[in-house]
């Protein structure tokens, strides 16, 4: 079977455990965290390199849009990255101590299937 696509959404409770304790940290703590982090966000990158189909961003502002209008929103959507896997546990398994949980605020991040026609909700073919 060839390997399906995988959205991975990394989310971040601004007033979550974690992040309390990232706005606990000095200045220097936290230039401290970063001299760890983004190194070791490259070395992941670098590592799931023949995965990775899209890098993906961090996300901002959000707009929701709902039949009464366009209204600010909040939620906690940080970023994502569209990964390549053979199965959405394998997706899932990339993401287990990645940069943004286990050194940066994320709390967690969700991996989905990304659906084509003739596909089941775990991204594979149809039987």
């Amino acid at each position: 079977m060839a390997d399906g696509k995988y959205l991975a959404v990394f989310y971040s409770d601004k007033s979550g455990p974690k992040w309390r304790a990232w706005n606990a940290l000095s200045e220097a703590e936290r230039q401290a965290r970063d001299a760890i982090g983004l190194p070791a966000l490259e070395a992941w990158d670098e590592t799931h390199k023949d995965s990775i189909v899209y890098a993906g961003s961090p996300l901002g502002k959000t707009l929701q849009v709902t039949d009464d209008g366009i209204a600010g929103s909040v939620n906690q959507l940080t970023a994502f990255v569209v990964v390549r896997a053979p199965s959405l546990k394998a997706a899932a398994q990339m993401f287990e101590g990645h940069p943004h949980m286990s050194i940066f605020p994320c709390h967690a991040v969700d991996v989905m299937p990304m659906l084509g026609m003739g596909m089941d909700d775990e991204g594979r073919p149809n039987s």
